[in-house]
């Protein structure tokens, strides 16, 4: 029992350096701008091309294959990206996120803005206008791709201090996701 107990431990461990390895290949930084208002900075390169990473980001088939169970994408500009966790909800119930595609130059950079609803804290929803993720793509010379994702509009608060330490871990593991299903498919 005991050498299965120390055997079970050793495996617990292993597996948890292992995730841990694989944790630091997204890189999550925030930083002070000399305004009020900080920048969330979530970088990471993929062993995928760069077609591959930018469908992953802008097809329901990205979507559902790396983030969520239930997605629908209208990919243009002024179209929306509309996600849903609950694999028993349905897109538009009140469990979507919809995420408005304000720009994007193909394969370069695309920057969304989410709509804040009531599932949202209420101190963002006073501030709504300012939230911006900005999303960069780099394709590297040896056919990997670099991400660089800018959350913008955060303020300098103890609040969003708070919410930006929820975010990063609950980012990173979805990151981690979305390099699994492009590097294992």
């Amino acid at each position: 029992m005991k050498k299965t107990l120390t055997l079970l431990f050793s495996i617990f461990m292993l597996s948890f350096v292992f995730a841990q390895k694989d944790s630091q290949r997204v890189i999550s930084t925030i930083d002070s701008t000399q305004s009020p208002e900080l920048v969330l900075i979530q970088e990471f390169t993929v062993k995928a091309p760069l077609d591959k990473v930018w469908s992953a980001y802008t097809t329901k088939e990205g979507w559902e294959n790396w983030a969520v169970p239930l997605a629908e994408v209208d990919f243009k500009v002024g179209g929306t990206i509309k996600t849903n966790y609950n694999k028993d909800g349905a897109i538009g119930d009140n469990t979507t996120i919809t995420t408005h595609i304000i720009n994007y130059v193909p394969e370069k950079l695309i920057t969304l803005q989410a709509e804040i609803t009531d599932n949202f804290p209420d101190f963002m929803k006073k501030e709504a206008e300012d939230f911006y993720n900005v999303i960069y793509f780099n394709e590297l010379e040896d056919g990997n791709t670099q991400v660089e994702s800018f959350g913008i509009g955060y303020k300098n608060t103890p609040k969003y201090l708070e919410l930006i330490n929820y975010f990063i871990p609950a980012n990173e593991q979805t990151l981690m996701s979305l390099m699994n299903y492009l590097e294992n498919e």
